[in-house]
C-alpha cells in the first residue's frame, strides 16, 4: 500500500503496476460513495488495467475525511475535499516511475466519475474520462468547463442517479465538440451485470486504446 498526503492527511493508494518498458499512459481508480465495501470489484478491474498496459492508482479518497462510507449528510460540505485530493492524486500518479505524465485518465464510479468530472474540469493535463453511473457535479454546467474526451457507461434504469444525468454530460461534450461515447443499456440499474458488463468492458478498452494509449 502506497500513500501520500492531501490537506494534511494521509491518503492509502493501492498500486497496481503494469509491465516495464517504457513510460506507459496511467489510471486513478475513483470507487463510489460505497467506499470499500466492493473493493474487490475494484481491485479486479484495476488489475485488468495494468494487464493490459495501464499502470492504476486505486485511491482511498475518503481517507481525507475519515470515512469507510459517504456520509450523505455531509456529501456537500464534503466532496470539495474529495475534489482536492483527487487533485492531489493526479499529481502522485504523474510521478510515480513507468508512468507518462502527459497521458492520465480517470475511471470513475458513480460519486467517482463526478469527481472525475470535477477534477479534469479543474486541472488542465487529463486526457480521458470513463464515467460509470455518474452525475454532473452541481454548477458545473454553469461553469461551461472544457472535458476531456469522455465515455458514458449508464444504466436506463438506475434508481440512484437517474439516467437523465448520463444524456446532462452528452449534451455538454457535444455543446464542446468533445470527442464521446454514450452507452445506456436498457435493462440495467446502478451496476451492470451480465453481456453489459462485458460489453461496457470492450467499449473501455477501445476507447482508452483511442484517447489514451494512441495519443
Amino acid at each position: 500500500m502506497l500513500s501520500f498526503t492531501s490537506g494534511g492527511t494521509r491518503i492509502a493508494v493501492e498500486w497496481f503496476a503494469a509491465g516495464g518498458g517504457p513510460a506507459a499512459p496511467a489510471l486513478l481508480l475513483l470507487h463510489g460513495a460505497d467506499g470499500l465495501s466492493f473493493a474487490e470489484g475494484y481491485r479486479l478491474a484495476a488489475r485488468t488495467f495494468a494487464a493490459a498496459g495501464y499502470p492504476v492508482g486505486f485511491v482511498h479518497y475518503l481517507d481525507r475525511t475519515g470515512d469507510r462510507r459517504v456520509a450523505y449528510s455531509r456529501l456537500r460540505q464534503d466532496f470539495p475535499l474529495w475534489a482536492g485530493t483527487v487533485r492531489d492524486a493526479v499529481g502522485w500518479l504523474a510521478r510515480q516511475p513507468g508512468v507518462d505524465a502527459q497521458r492520465i485518465g480517470l475511471v470513475g464510479v458513480s460519486l467517482g466519475a463526478a469527481l472525475a468530472f470535477e477534477t479534469a474540469a479543474s486541472l488542465a493535463g487529463i486526457r480521458a474520462i470513463v464515467d460509470y453511473f455518474g452525475p454532473l457535479p452541481e454548477g458545473l454546467a454553469a461553469r461551461r468547463p472544457r472535458l476531456p474526451p469522455t465515455l458514458i457507461l449508464h444504466g436506463a434504469r438506475d434508481p440512484i442517479v437517474p439516467v437523465a444525468q448520463a444524456h446532462a454530460i452528452a449534451r455538454l461534450l457535444a455543446e464542446q465538440g468533445t470527442p464521446h461515447e454514450i452507452r445506456i443499456y436498457p435493462d440495467q440499474g446502478h451496476a451492470l451485470v451480465g453481456a453489459a458488463q462485458f460489453d461496457a468492458a470492450a467499449r473501455v478498452r477501445r476507447f482508452l486504446q483511442r484517447h489514451l494509449s494512441g495519443a
